[in-house]
């Protein structure tokens, strides 16, 4: 099984198909395997290179408990370590909720390293959803997935929620993301479910700004869940455009 090392840390990643190189990073919970249980890579392994990253604190990837390995500049360096551990110059980096803020640190911190930028599931505005108290906070947010999705919350126990819980406050770094995406010189994707909070701003920042927009139906996890063969064929045209 392929790791990239990066700041100490171990980064677990899959690879499967050949041609140009695209990465996806999973959201909160997920891991590398759901792009391939979904449909993504399949959709793209005939004409590309998918790679698919565990995020830190997720999957096969290291889970330390420390929150300061978690910041978006450490994470999307585990990104470019990966790229580095393949050969490769430049990616095409696709994200999905947490992943698409890993993304836009890709694009902020090593733009060089982008070939292009598919952001999916993710608000780069604002950030975590925002309620009448607040925004989102971890403990609200494990209890509702515990109850509502237990399968993929079962395996955050005790002993592995201090990472999940810095995976999950870091999300609120946003500072920087609007300028890293306009000024990233590489073509720009923004998908996103039909019933998903992100989906109408981020629709209309793409048509403000001359973007690449998709839209699927589906809410937050069912867009990807349920019809992730027509997310990866989308970005599959996405990229081969370029």
């Amino acid at each position: 099984m392929p790791f990239a090392n990066h700041r100490g840390q171990r980064i677990h990643y899959t690879v499967e198909g050949s041609g140009p190189l695209i990465v996806l990073q999973h959201g909160l919970l997920l891991d590398a395997a759901s792009w391939k249980q979904c449909g993504v890579v399949d959709a793209l392994a005939d004409r590309f290179r998918v790679v698919c990253v565990d995020s830190l604190g997720h999957g096969q990837s290291d889970k330390p408990a420390d929150p300061e390995l978690y910041d978006q500049e450490q994470r999307a360096g585990d990104i470019v370590a990966v790229i580095d551990d393949l050969g490769g110059e430049r990616a095409h980096v696709v994200g999905h909720s947490m992943g698409g803020w890993v993304a836009v640190g890709v694009a902020r911190f090593f733009p060089s390293r982008l070939s292009s930028l598919a952001i999916g599931g993710w608000d780069f505005l604002t950030g975590l959803p925002r309620g009448n108290a607040g925004p989102l906070t971890y403990g609200a947010f494990i209890t509702f997935a515990r109850r509502t999705v237990p399968e993929l919350a079962e395996w955050v126990t005790s002993d592995l929620e201090d990472g999940v819980r810095a995976c999950f406050n870091a999300l609120g770094q946003v500072d920087g993301a609007r300028d890293a995406v306009l000024s990233s010189r590489v073509p720009v994707l923004l998908w996103n479910g039909q019933d998903d909070a992100p989906h109408a701003p981020m629709q209309r920042f793409a048509a403000e700004n001359g973007l690449y927009a998709m839209s699927v139906p589906g809410d937050h996890l069912g867009a990807l869940l349920e019809h992730g063969d027509a997310i990866g064929r989308g970005i599959g045209s996405f990229v081969g455009r370029g």
